[in-house]
């Protein structure tokens, strides 16, 4: 099966052309085995361009672990590009179905017709606990105890669960705590870590810790959720745009002054193409 690898500040992705829907070979085993960087294509994850119900297009995210993710903010822009240069979408703004709704993304295309870069409406966060989900009365200031380390942080979804943390951290401390929080009990479909660093109003720097796949270079909605928590603390101004520092590189988040929208901004890139030979990928495998 032909696969197109596109990448996002460094969040990578094998996407597949799924029409007539989720092939029935693309199990947790071989998912987990395309995303393998040594025996494998390598990626944090597969995405999938289905037809959709409530869109044209449905995008399916499944997880370097195998398992499906409600929303990628960094797949969408990949996912948004491939259908504006290979499957000759022509529209501006492209809607495409999630698991967590219908997200509108915007083509930006310069004089030559070359898409730029892509804009996506991530919709409102979602501050209800109980919706995010996290067992706290409230989203704000939640104390976490995990190997007798205390850390407090916002909760906050962005279609997926988001735990945030301003206290800057490095890449191999971020990896040792940010597993022990993500499945903390605390968040009962786990969450996604941010480590973030405030370096000066409106631009932080961002580790990030993702469920079902680890540290990785960069995340969507892991920086929308990163905006939503420093505004909602007063760490940056709604309405502006916030620089996101990641690993991978920067994203751009606005979050509108009445919490109905937070926009992510960033490119998305192709890398190469190649065909899967199932047979030979899981064979391949060590035992």
């Amino acid at each position: 099966m032909e696969f197109y690898k596109y990448q996002g500040t460094g969040n990578d992705f094998v996407v597949l052309e799924a029409l007539d829907g989720r092939p029935a070979w693309l199990d947790s085993a071989t998912v987990q085995a395309v995303c393998d960087r040594h025996f494998g294509v390598g990626a944090d994850g597969i995405l999938l361009i289905e037809r959709g119900i409530e869109a044209d297009w449905f995008m399916r995210v499944l997880n370097a672990d195998g398992s499906e993710a409600e929303m990628c903010g960094n797949g969408i822009r990949c996912v948004a590009k491939h259908l504006a240069t290979h499957l000759d979408v022509k529209d501006q703004v492209i809607p495409v179905e999630t698991l967590a709704g219908v997200k509108a993304c915007i083509i930006d295309r310069d004089d030559d017709d070359v898409v730029e870069s892509v804009t996506v409406a991530l919709g409102p966060p979602i501050l209800e606990p109980s919706q995010i989900p996290v067992a706290a009365e409230h989203n704000l200031d939640i104390a976490v105890l995990v190997d007798g380390r205390q850390f407090v942080g916002q909760a906050v979804s962005m279609g997926n669960p988001h735990f945030v943390i301003f206290d800057g951290m490095g890449l191999k401390e971020a990896e040792v705590w940010g597993a022990k929080l993500t499945a903390a009990p605390v968040f009962p479909s786990q969450a996604n870590i941010e480590f973030v660093e405030v370096l000066e109003p409106g631009v932080v720097r961002v580790v990030v810790y993702e469920r079902g796949v680890g540290l990785t270079l960069a995340c969507g909605t892991g920086a929308g959720a990163v905006g939503v928590a420093a505004v909602l603390t007063g760490k940056a101004e709604a309405g502006e745009p916030i620089s996101i520092k990641l690993p991978g590189g920067v994203l751009d988040i606005t979050v509108l002054p009445d919490y109905s929208d937070v926009l992510l901004s960033g490119a998305a890139e192709l890398v190469f193409t190649g065909e899967i030979d199932i047979q030979a990928l899981m064979a391949a495998r060590p035992e």
